[in-house]
C-alpha cells in the first residue's frame, strides 16, 4: 500500500506566526541558547506579550540534541502543562522538541495540543516531517526517531528569520535539502506525490543556493531555499530517505562533523555507488539522469547525465568551501581507520537504510566510506 501524508499546516508571511499561534493562553518554547542571547526569540515572545499568553521558555538545547537535554525539557513541560508548544531554530531545537513532546505524550504527562515549528535555518525540514535524531554523547551514536506522532500541526516560513544566516550554515543547510530532496526521489518508498515535492525542492536549490550563498542579502533566494527545505522535509518524511543519511548519521557523531556537512561530503560517492557509475549502471543512474533534466545539464547518456549531477554538486562543494572529502574535513587516517568499522556497523544498522536504492553489504558501505576519505570518484 503506498500512502503520502501531509498532516502539518504550513503558514507563510508576515502574519504567519498569528495564524499559527492564536488563541494559545499557556506557551511552551522551545529554542537554544543564541534565539535568547540574540534577542531572536522576541520574535514569539513580543506576540505572545501582546495577546496576554503565559510562556516559559526551554533553551538548554545545543546542537546534536541528547538524550540528557530531552529528559530536561520532558520534565519542564511536563511542570509547566501547555496549551501550545513552539519551537524556534534549527534542525536540534526542533528534533529536541519534536522529542520531548513525544514523551511528554508516551507518559501522559500532558495532553495533546498544538505543536508549531519555526525554523530559523532552511535545511532539515524537520518542522514537517516525522524524524528526529537524538544523540547519545556517551556512545558517540545517533538514534533517528521515526513516528508520525513526531510531526508538528504547524509551521511556520518566514525568509526574515533566516536573513542573517552565516555562509556556512547556509551552504550546509542548503546540501542538507539537496540530499534529502535527491534520497526522497530515489527510494523505493517513493511516489507521484513525493516525487513532486523532491523534483520542486531539487529545481530551487539548483536555481537559487548559491545566489543565497553569494548572496545573503537577496530576500526573494532565502525565500525559494526556504520554501524547498519544507518541500524535501515532506518528500522525505513520506518516502524516507537511503544510505546518505545513514552514512552521514555516524560519520557526523564520530567525528562531530556538522549534519549537513557530513551528508554534503558523502553525497557524490553515495550517489556514485547508487548509479554504478564504476561497475554497472543500475536503475538509479536513470533515476539521476532524469535530475540532471530537471537542471538541464542531461545528455544522451544515461551514465553521463549522472556524472553531469554528482560533478555538479562537487563543484558546488569547492564554491561553498566544503570539504570534498572526509580526510579534507580534518579527520586523521588513523582517527578514521579505527572508527572506520563501527561507522560500518552502525551505517548497516541505520534506519534510513530500508528505503536506499541498492541494497548494499558492510563491504559496500566501507568501500564507499574509503571513497569518501580519499576523494575516490569515477
Amino acid at each position: 500500500m503506498e500512502k503520502f501524508s501531509s498532516i502539518t499546516t504550513i503558514y507563510m508571511g508576515k502574519d504567519a506566526l498569528a495564524d499559527a499561534v492564536g488563541g494559545a493562553r499557556r506557551v511552551f518554547i522551545v529554542s537554544d541558547p543564541f534565539m535568547v542571547s540574540s534577542g531572536k526569540i522576541s520574535y514569539v515572545t513580543d506576540y505572545l506579550k501582546g495577546t496576554g499568553a503565559e510562556y516559559e521558555i526551554f533553551s538548554d538545547v545545543q546542537a546534536d540534541p541528547d538524550i540528557e537535554t530531552v529528559a530536561a525539557g520532558t520534565a519542564r513541560i511536563v511542570e509547566f502543562k501547555p496549551d501550545h508548544v513552539v519551537v524556534l531554530g534549527g534542525g536540534s531545537p526542533i528534533d529536541a522538541a519534536k522529542a520531548i513532546v513525544f514523551f511528554a505524550h508516551q507518559q501522559g504527562a500532558i495532553p495533546p495540543c498544538p505543536f508549531t515549528a519555526i525554523p530559523t535555518t532552511s535545511g532539515t525540514g524537520s518542522e514537517v516531517s516525522s524524524f528526529a535524531v537524538i544523540t547519545d554523547h556517551k556512545k558517540n551514536v545517533k538514534y533517528p526517531m521515526v513516528d508520525d506522532s513526531l510531526l508538528p500541526t504547524s509551521a511556520v516560513l518566514n525568509a526574515e528569520l533566516v536573513m542573517s544566516v552565516p555562509p556556512k550554515v547556509t551552504a550546509d543547510a542548503g546540501l542538507d535539502v539537496l540530499t534529502h530532496a535527491i534520497e526522497a526521489f530515489v527510494s523505493t518508498n517513493r511516489t507521484d506525490f513525493t516525487d513532486a515535492m523532491a523534483e520542486k525542492a531539487i529545481k530551487l536549490i539548483y536555481r537559487y543556493l548559491l545566489t543565497v550563498y553569494q548572496e545573503p542579502d537577496n530576500y526573494e533566494a532565502r525565500q525559494r531555499v526556504h520554501n524547498a527545505s519544507c518541500m524535501a522535509g515532506i518528500a522525505f518524511s513520506n518516502a524516507g530517505l537511503g544510505l546518505n543519511h545513514a552514512m552521514a548519521h555516524t560519520l557526523g557523531a564520530k567525528f562531530h562533523i556538522a549534519h549537513g556537512r557530513a551528508n554534503a561530503i558523502l553525497l557524490p560517492y553515495v550517489m556514485s555507488f547508487n548509479a554504478g557509475c564504476a561497475t554497472q549502471l543500475t536503475e538509479t543512474a536513470q533515476r539521476y539522469a532524469k535530475i540532471a533534466y530537471l537542471c538541464d545539464i542531461s545528455t544522451a547518456s544515461v551514465r553521463q547525465s549522472a556524472l553531469n549531477v554528482i560533478r555538479t554538486i562537487r563543484s558546488w562543494t569547492k564554491k561553498m568551501d566544503i570539504p570534498p572529502t572526509i580526510k579534507a574535513a580534518g579527520v586523521s587516517t588513523e582517527d578514521f581507520q579505527a572508527e572506520l568499522p563501527e561507522m560500518v556497523e552502525d551505517a548497516l544498522a541505520d534506519a534510513c537504510l530500508t528505503s536506499a536504492p541498492r541494497r548494499c553489504t558492510k563491504e559496500d558501505i566501507r568501500q564507499v566510506f574509503e571513497n569518501a576519505y580519499i576523494g575516490k570518484l569515477p
